[in-house]
């Protein structure tokens, strides 16, 4: 049986969607697959900070579109970028496979680590809870919005370009350029993004046979981790021009969610914590979303849409 399975055509998504293939393939080893490199906005939109393109799922609603209609059989994504909301109509979060790590990672060209650059410096980085996160730690820094596939970014800190980049680990992880890494950042620090490092792979609604294929990939603690960040996001009604830290952990039957969000004018940091079973997740993430709002997220919120618009 051949299955032909869409994804994006940058290094970093051929090299995750190839690694989850082998995966299903140790399973399934009858099973063979065809790519179909398929272009999102995302692709096709190169000069804005992502965060003020005004569409969601601007790197995977093309590809979804394509699952949906059956022209391909599913879908690999980074699953962060997998809106929260409005998911493509026939299609369904089929599998997620154990998780890459969830840490972002600062690189900087003599490996100066974040802490240690000399006041006025660049960071770039193409994420406003990136941004945000930065500034909260060192004001006294500038941050760059940037785009580009990982080698791009990599390479203006190497021509002197910037004095440094925040990128997720888990991106060097897949494309096995971990080298390149200054430091990794806490997530007591900078806390990540829900669903950061982990893997979305997306099939038609109703395919049962192929869905238990991809289900044998599952791993229930990600799976866990990441119902509980996009609840406390979508409790939020957060997306990507809002700076929301969202870090569920398990570890054996139980299962921690903390959150955390910055404000725009001033240093300023609310967190929330919730603990409970792993079968609470999406009520520890609504917990976690109400303390948030309790504490004043909303006002905060209100900050960030006024400048960058409602998402």
């Amino acid at each position: 049986m051949i299955y032909t399975v869409g994804t994006r055509g940058s290094k970093l998504a051929l090299a995750q969607t190839n690694r989850t293939l082998e995966q299903i393939r140790q399973k399934h080893p009858e099973i063979d697959f065809k790519l179909k490199i398929i272009k999102t906005e995302g692709d096709k939109e190169h000069g804005k900070p992502l965060f003020s393109i005004d569409a969601k799922g601007i790197f995977e609603r093309e590809i979804d579109q394509e699952v949906a209609t059956g022209e391909i059989d599913f879908a690999v994504h980074s699953l962060k970028d997998v809106p929260i909301v409005e998911q493509q109509v026939g299609t369904v979060l089929a599998a997620v496979p154990k998780r890459d790590s969830p840490c972002d990672v600062f690189i900087s060209k003599n490996d100066v680590k974040l802490e240690e650059l000399p006041k006025g410096s660049i960071v770039g980085t193409g994420s406003l809870r990136r941004l945000a996160e930065i500034k909260y730690i060192r004001p006294d820094l500038d941050v760059e919005p940037i785009r580009g596939n990982v080698d791009t970014r990599i390479g203006k800190v190497q021509n002197g370009e910037l004095a440094g980049i925040v990128i997720a680990e888990a991106g060097l992880e897949r494309m096995s350029i971990t080298n390149q890494m200054t430091q990794r950042l806490s997530l007591d620090q900078f806390p990540s993004a829900a669903g950061q490092g982990a893997i979305a792979i997306v099939a038609k609604e109703g395919n049962t046979n192929l869905i238990e294929i991809l289900q044998s990939i599952e791993d229930k603690a990600t799976r866990t981790e990441i119902t509980a960040e996009r609840s406390l996001v979508l409790k939020l009604a957060g997306g990507c021009r809002v700076p929301i830290g969202a870090v569920g952990q398990v570890t054996g039957d139980i299962l921690t969610v903390h959150g955390s969000i910055y404000s725009l004018n001033e240093r300023k940091k609310i967190c929330a914590f919730a603990k409970g079973t792993l079968a609470q997740a999406e009520e520890l993430g609504n917990k976690v979303g109400e303390e948030l709002i309790v504490k004043g997220a909303e006002d905060i919120e209100k900050e960030w849409r006024e400048k960058y618009g409602v998402w």
